[in-house]
């Protein structure tokens, strides 16, 4: 998913960070280089508080508590309550104790890296420990993490940085902003006319290009998130196993799904993606489950079909995200 330029003259930055592309859009051009100095220091604070990969992130410090309850700062609270609220509205489909099972299929470190390395990998079913085994004291700000058990926010830090980052900015800059964090995007402030502009597409490209091939939609978003999960964009090889990022927390293993792509609009990103991704694990129910909870979606199964929830607009139709 890109941002597509809007109906009126605006001003964007790019660049890489948390492993991924970032987009910072803002409806006042004057304002973009220190929006984007903002944004920079924000999310070099949550890579720093819940990065999976940095031996010295306070996530990875909480390997080491077994099973203690330690003070987390209110940045990885605010992190982890995300996570365990998402892993409650999905039904355990999101679950943020997949840690060891992103390690064992080989996602133990940045993705560009991930793709280089060819070590086998041994695969076996196995159950993740379950997020109500982790317990989150907010009056306290301490965590209780059980012993070897290792928590992954990949599912969800992305898009609640997204949320924090645009409402910041849009407070703080007093003008529309987009931050979109590898499609994961958010909006906050005065919309252009008409929407953000968004392109939902299932293959990864510039912003300024249509998608050579496979089907895409183009939607005017207001306020809240948009986010795509699939299962084609993150794949690597392992020791002959063809492996992507989403698990399957009942199996440890990369999900087999008939959807490649799953795209949701709700009141925040962090909301969009929890269920983006727990529709790729829920797999054939997910249609019926995004309509029962009213979120409007757009579903690309592996033949290239397009599947649509009630309340996903028609192309270049303005869409409220939905509350």
């Amino acid at each position: 998913m890109t941002a597509a330029r809007a109906l009126r003259p605006t001003a964007a930055a790019e660049w890489r960070a948390l492993g991924t592309t970032v987009r910072l859009v803002v409806t006042d051009p004057a304002l973009l280089d220190s929006c984007n100095l903002l944004l920079a220091r924000q999310l070099a604070e949550v890579d720093a508080a819940c990065s999976r990969f940095r031996t010295d992130s306070e996530l990875a410090a909480l390997d080491t508590t077994r099973g203690r309850p330690v003070r987390v700062s209110p940045l990885l609270a605010e992190a982890l309550a995300v996570a365990l609220r998402a892993a409650g509205a999905t039904d355990g489909a999101v679950d943020p104790t997949v840690g060891s099972a992103m390690d064992a299929i080989g996602y133990d470190r940045d993705f560009t890296l991930v793709r280089e390395d060819d070590r086998p990998v041994s695969l076996r079913v196995r159950r993740a420990p379950g997020w109500r085994k982790v317990t989150l004291d907010p009056a306290t700000g301490t965590v209780t993490v059980p012993e070897g058990v290792r928590l992954d926010l990949g599912a969800t830090a992305k898009a609640w940085a997204a949320d924090r980052a645009a409402r910041m900015l849009a407070d703080t800059a007093g003008c529309g902003v987009l931050v979109s964090l590898g499609g994961d995007t958010a909006v906050a402030g005065e919309p252009p006319a008409g929407g953000w502009q968004i392109r939902v597409q299932d293959i990864t490209g510039p912003v300024d290009q249509a998608p050579a091939q496979g089907p895409y939609d183009t939607v005017g978003l207001r306020s809240g998130g948009l986010a795509t999960s699939g299962t084609s964009a993150r794949r690597w090889q392992r020791g002959g196993y063809d492996l992507h990022h989403i698990v399957d927390p009942r199996t440890g293993l990369p999900v087999r799904s008939p959807w490649r792509t799953v795209s949701v609009a709700a009141a925040t990103c962090a909301d969009a993606n929890a269920a983006t991704t727990a529709a790729l694990v829920k797999g054939a129910g997910a249609e019926r489950w995004l309509t029962r909870l009213g979120l409007p979606a757009r579903l690309v199964a592996h033949n290239g079909t397009v599947v649509t929830t009630p309340g996903w607009p028609a192309p270049l139709a303005a869409l409220e995200a939905a509350a």
